[in-house]
């Protein structure tokens, strides 16, 4: 049995020191995870970009907005997240937005996916270790309320067909970050939106 409080309280770090941890892995010639590769680094600096822009650019809508101020419980969120990511760098500054927006009712941490297979392995989509994947959990972080990962469903279908019909990993990519840009997180907006009403807030 996982214990989600002992994860959240012991490994989980907040987004500027998850974001810091990026940045200065990428100084390094690293990114978080075991692979250094080339690419992996690539990944991390534009990812990097994306999370700023994201930052400077989202703002919740008025429905979550309204959502988010009306929680009437506390709760935690726990996500699981890579540095190399793309979907999670264009979906977490999203889940700091909202956390940030409950002042206080939410407190959020962050955990590597791949320091932590036991909790991803707890999580998967689709039998893949996709990520980010957000875990709602109680205020005392021992009941999971709801999940959420890895994507908007729209995008999810959208990127099944595209792998059918593109053979290049690379092409799929840049259609999967042109998608984000032109969605400005609405989807994900949307679909939090809905996971936030079902905890009864």
């Amino acid at each position: 049995m996982l214990n989600y409080r002992e994860i959240f309280e012991e490994q989980g770090i907040d987004y500027l020191t998850y974001r810091a941890l990026v940045d200065q892995l990428l100084l390094e010639g690293k990114t978080t995870g075991p692979d250094n590769s080339e690419a992996m680094l690539h990944y991390s600096k534009m990812n990097i970009q994306r999370m700023n822009r994201v930052d400077k650019t989202a703002s919740l809508n008025e429905e979550l907005a309204t959502v988010v101020e009306n929680l009437k419980a506390n709760y935690k969120f726990l996500v699981i997240t890579e540095g190399w990511c793309g979907d999670a760098a264009q979906i977490i500054p999203v889940f700091n937005k909202i956390a940030t927006a409950s002042l206080g009712k939410i407190e959020m941490k962050f955990v590597l996916r791949d320091k932590n297979l036991p909790l991803i392995d707890a999580h998967l989509t689709n039998g893949g270790r996709a990520i980010p994947v957000l875990i709602v959990l109680n205020e005392t972080a021992d009941e999971i309320l709801a999940t959420w990962a890895p994507r908007p469903q729209v995008l999810q279908a959208l990127l099944k067909e595209w792998k059918k019909e593109i053979p290049d990993s690379m092409l799929v990519a840049e259609k999967l970050h042109g998608w984000y840009a032109k969605d400005k997180t609405q989807s994900t907006q949307a679909e939090l939106t809905v996971l936030l009403k079902g905890l009864g807030s």
